[in-house]
């Protein structure tokens, strides 16, 4: 069992960095709540901050503060290095999204670098007997989308970066290639799958992991540059493992791979301004919906915080926005470059209003009364959601005030189970965020519609939420979560604990979680919620199941003294900072 707190010494640059690794959630391991204490108080520094889910990724990123690089500069480098020390969760075998913030421009951007289909891709090859078959996109070649990783944090540096793009991979290169201890969440994941990695076999928590082949595919990039990932030996290496184990992603795909400019979707809550991704994420249009329809609520007279934070009332009516939010998921989303999204009505106050209204204080609806209906709705498929996922999320925050959250993707863990070669690359799974048929679910029990159908060059609907919230024209807020669609309920907990109950990083990261993604018809809830509250909850009507934990998030928030940080005491990540 993981400690539920220790801290973690790091030699760096001559000086020595105090690392704070998150506790343990207690709940997850089955210990009475009697004998769990308190959420512990969260990192406070007064100048710069890096959050994420390995404590030598932190350090990498905050080793290029150190040597004059900039909050992207810092993004670039932890999120490289997240892909070798927790190689279930992240690496440059996938892609993300990332939304940053210029403090000279005064301007926030959205930068779209998730996986494409290849252009050979069509809905046929998911299909056995007729029916969806979703084991095809979960794990072998045709599970295997075009990688935007190393282009999108390329570009990234490129555009907005203080430091060259070799720098932000030294960090990655030196751990791949001397090694990191493994942390008790990266061994909890090798049991299953540790024939991935160097020797084809688990390693215990605290062990030493190095990966020769990946420290060799990262010096390329760091002589070479992005480019070298997408031409030459290492996108040979690539072709060769997808097209061998089925695939038919070619030289072209890659070649032909850019990142893309997002236009960062805006939401006024409570006197802030929340940014956070467009389609092809479903994460800012949810949000939108969620904060929209509870500020609308409030305005009727149900304001959060008169219901009681962790009130059977609050959960309630939170519940219900999410409801909502991920009936219009189903329903109406996917790439917006290929189909159209109604993005102004899903985000729009008068819709927000609308669904305000419709939320019942004391039961739940029935099922089509969620969102905005259309015809030939998905039926209940009752998928059971899959457990983790190949997911990492990060915040930064520098001594100027720029600021990036930055979440990266290699899907499921250990992503499509197929590595490039002798790369040491582990390739994502994206195509099974792609809905193979109306109303089949993928492997986070998620539907959708012909929006989200597998198209050439078309990215799959994410629910990756990277979200920055500014006061005035200073980043108050750096957040966003693993954990598929349970990304979305996360990360708007965590606002709303921010912003409306007023709690410290820590204490907002730590709250006990619900999640409800519409279908199936469950609310799902972390086992620190009270029964009477869950007793209350079913009165209304809800159908509940208690889980061990409901997504892993980064958090920052800016106060009056500094910055607090809070890595999710669900994982195993860790705060750097000075």
């Amino acid at each position: 069992m993981p400690p539920f707190q220790r801290t973690v010494e790091v030699a760096l640059r001559g000086g020595v960095l105090v690392l704070l690794v998150a506790a343990v959630a207690a709940a997850a391991y089955g210990i009475p709540k009697a004998a769990r204490a308190a959420a512990p108080l969260p990192f406070r520094s007064s100048k710069a901050a890096v959050v994420s889910d390995h404590p030598h990724a932190s350090a990498a990123g905050l080793a290029l503060l150190r040597s004059g690089g900039n909050a992207v500069d810092a993004a670039c480098a932890t999120a490289l290095a997240l892909g070798v020390v927790n190689p279930a969760s992240s690496g440059i075998g996938g892609g993300g999204f990332a939304v940053v913030y210029l403090t000279k421009e005064r301007r926030v951007f959205a930068l779209d670098f998730r996986e494409r289909a290849p252009a050979a891709a069509t809905p046929g090859m998911f299909v056995r007997d007729g029916k969806a078959d979703p084991a095809l996109s979960a794990a072998g070649g045709r599970a295997v989308a075009v990688p935007g990783e190393v282009r999108g944090l390329g570009e990234m540096v490129r555009r907005w970066g203080a430091r060259p793009f070799r720098d932000c991979v030294g960090p990655a290169q030196r751990l791949a290639r001397s090694g990191a201890p493994v942390s008790w969440r990266v061994a909890d994941e090798m049991t299953a799958w540790s024939r991935f990695l160097p020797g084809g076999r688990p390693l215990p928590e605290g062990a030493l992991m190095r990966r020769p082949d990946l420290a060799g595919t990262l010096g390329k990039l760091l002589r070479f540059g992005p480019d070298a990932f997408y031409t030459g030996a290492i996108a040979d290496d690539i072709v060769k493992a997808v097209r061998d184990a089925g695939g038919v992603l070619t030289h072209q795909d890659l070649a032909r791979y850019t990142a893309t400019d997002r236009a960062p979707l805006e939401t006024a809550y409570r006197g802030l301004r929340v940014y956070s991704m467009p389609p092809p994420s479903s994460g800012g249009i949810a949000v939108s919906e969620v904060l929209g329809s509870l500020a609308a609520l409030a305005a009727r007279g149900h304001d959060l915080g008169k219901l009681g934070r962790g009130s059977s009332a609050h959960l309630h009516v939170v519940a219900e926005s999410f409801k909502h939010a991920f009936a219009d998921r189903a329903r109406h989303l996917g790439d917006a470059d290929f189909v159209p999204v109604p993005t102004a009505h899903l985000t729009g106050a008068a819709y927000h209003r609308d669904l305000a209204a419709r939320i019942v204080p004391d039961r739940v609806l029935p099922r089509e009364s969620y969102g905005t209906p259309e015809a030939g709705d998905a039926g209940d498929a009752g998928a059971q959601p899959a457990k983790g996922g190949g997911t990492s999320h990060l915040s930064v925050i520098d001594a100027d005030g720029n600021a990036v959250a930055l979440t990266t993707t290699i899907n499921l863990s250990f992503g499509a189970k197929l590595v490039a070669g002798k790369t040491g690359i582990i390739l994502n799974d994206e195509m099974d965020d792609f809905s193979l048929q109306p109303g089949v679910p993928n492997a986070f029990g998620l539907i959708g519609n012909d929006e989200n159908a597998v198209a050439p060059g078309k990215r799959p609907l994410s629910s990756m939420t990277p979200t920055l919230v500014l006061e005035g024209d200073r980043v108050k807020i750096a957040v966003g979560a693993a954990g598929g669609p349970k990304i979305i309920t996360a990360t708007a907990q965590i606002l709303l604990n921010v912003i409306d109950f007023k709690l410290d990083a820590m204490a907002a990261n730590a709250a006990p979680r619900i999640h409800h993604q519409w279908i199936p018809e469950v609310l799902s809830l972390e086992a620190d919620v009270p029964q009477d509250v869950v007793a209350a909850l079913e009165r209304r009507g809800h159908r509940t199941k208690v889980v061990p934990r409901l997504a892993t998030a980064n958090l920052l928030v800016r106060t009056e003294r500094g910055l607090e940080a809070a890595a999710d005491p669900r994982g195993a990540g860790a705060v750097a900072g000075y």
